[in-house]
């Protein structure tokens, strides 16, 4: 039998707040995909219907299992992400020269999109049994980093090191959050910093590239600094109410390079202006603000440490997508949640949302 407390704590508010970014989304898809005309990717929106009906399944599943069994049981879905990273190694397939997807039947999957949550869940499960009010100590953060490192090297050999920089932002928030203790602190910043020389050493050529690029796009226009000089045009030419639905000329006449994954805010910008970009951004920092919120109510560790970890996923990919666009960030290819075309980020985003409604609506176990 449903106990109806269930049904009385339901956050319908988060829920509301992820249809208004996932409509909002959709709607910039379709012109990313439609504009001008669209040829041969107009498919591409029919697909990500079915990546969010599949992504709805997922997020129901997500928030009806108690959140308790993903802290008993989340050992093993880390194991079977790493696993499925592995397999990118030696059986998957390229694309524009990254290894990142596995071919499963007619579909693909990118489980470095996934194994986000599986890290998500490791660190609130180990992080709730050694919480503790004066902060972690050196040698308690020793599997925090094993749990984040083997999933990390393999991400990057993919390469894929805007992912796997996602993956340690996530974690060093949850890390934070938890406290560590202000010896320690200042020992791995310094340390941090020090690796900054021999971290360069071991980027890839293009990688170099397009950090050179950032700092000075205007070295190179028609190649690495392409991207972000046509990316500030669309989002220019948007000014303050935008073009018109499907009526970006950067987007229609394919100047936006990838306007359908990484670029797409600049879609959205160009065609809806200051308005349009700003709602969605107060409508992204209300989800964000409310998933804190939900970690603050639960009195669980594991559930607020849980939540704190996917709002921050969340809020890191939205921040780095939209300072990479705007030219404020290197472009590191991390998708803008909701609105980025496929189906891996699709359903690791609502079943972060489904695991944010299962801590919001259970929080009721804990109160006294």
């Amino acid at each position: 039998m449903i106990d109806r407390r269930l049904v009385e704590y339901f956050d319908w508010w988060m829920l509301a707040l992820t249809a208004a970014i996932v409509t909002a989304g959709l709607v910039a898809l379709y012109s990313a995909v439609n504009a001008g005309g669209g040829g041969g990717q107009s498919a591409l929106f029919g697909r990500q219907l079915i990546w969010y009906g599949l992504g709805m399944m997922v997020m129901i599943t997500a928030f009806i299992i108690n959140y308790k069994s993903y802290e008993r049981w989340g050992h093993l879905f880390y194991l079977l992400c790493i696993g499925l990273l592995i397999a990118v190694l030696l059986i998957g397939k390229y694309v524009g020269g990254s290894k990142r997807w596995l071919a499963m039947g007619p579909m693909s999957i990118q489980p470095s999109e996934i194994v986000k949550l599986a890290v998500i869940i490791m660190l609130a499960k180990y992080y709730a049994r050694v919480v503790r009010p004066d902060g972690l100590q050196l040698r308690e953060l020793v599997t925090p980093v094993i749990i984040i490192a083997i999933p990390f090297v393999l991400i990057v050999r993919q390469p894929d090191l805007g992912t796997a920089m996602v993956v340690a932002l996530i974690a060093a928030s949850m890390t934070l959050y938890v406290k560590i203790k202000r010896g320690t602190l200042i020992g791995l910043i310094a340390s941090g910093t020090l690796a900054v020389p021999l971290v360069w050493m071991f980027l890839k050529g293009y990688q170099k590239q397009r950090i050179l690029t950032f700092l000075n796009p205007d070295r190179d226009p028609l190649g690495a600094g392409y991207h972000v000089i046509q990316s500030k045009i669309a989002i220019g030419a948007g000014m303050i109410s935008g073009k018109g639905f499907l009526k970006g000329s950067q987007n229609s006449l394919d100047f936006l390079p990838e306007q359908h994954t990484d670029f797409i805010f600049s879609v959205l910008a160009e065609e809806w202006g200051l308005i349009g970009a700003g709602f969605v951004l107060l409508v992204f920092l209300l989800l964000i603000t409310w998933g804190l919120q939900t970690a603050q109510r639960n009195r669980d560790p594991f559930g607020t440490i849980l939540a704190v970890g996917v709002t921050t996923m969340i809020a890191w990919q939205v921040f780095i997508n939209i300072g990479m666009v705007m030219g404020l960030l290197p472009v590191v290819g991390v998708t803008l949640p909701f609105f980025s075309y496929g189906g891996s980020s699709v359903i690791t985003m609502m079943a972060g949302v489904g695991l944010l409604l299962n801590v919001s609506m259970r929080r009721f176990m804990f109160e006294k």
